[in-house]
């Protein structure tokens, strides 16, 4: 049982193309600024940092805020 019926045959493997930095950095920049920006106000919003006055915001992200563990009340 040395001798395979079917013969192996060759895959072709495939090239990964290569990203310039100059081409990611500002999509990895402009990701973060959106996602700081989320944490914000999900967060610290109608917090002692709060930008906005009222509770908007707040009723907003207020089941976001607790699934993601921040205690609001």
């Amino acid at each position: 049982m040395s001798q395979a019926a079917i013969p192996p045959r060759s895959v072709p493997t495939l090239a990964v193309p290569s990203l310039p930095i100059r081409t990611i950095l500002p999509w990895a920049l402009l990701a973060g600024i959106v996602l700081l920006i989320a944490v914000y106000f999900v967060s610290s919003e109608q917090g002692a940092l709060a930008v906005f006055s009222g509770s908007g915001i707040h009723e907003w992200v207020h089941d976001g805020r607790h699934l993601l563990g921040f205690p609001c009340h």
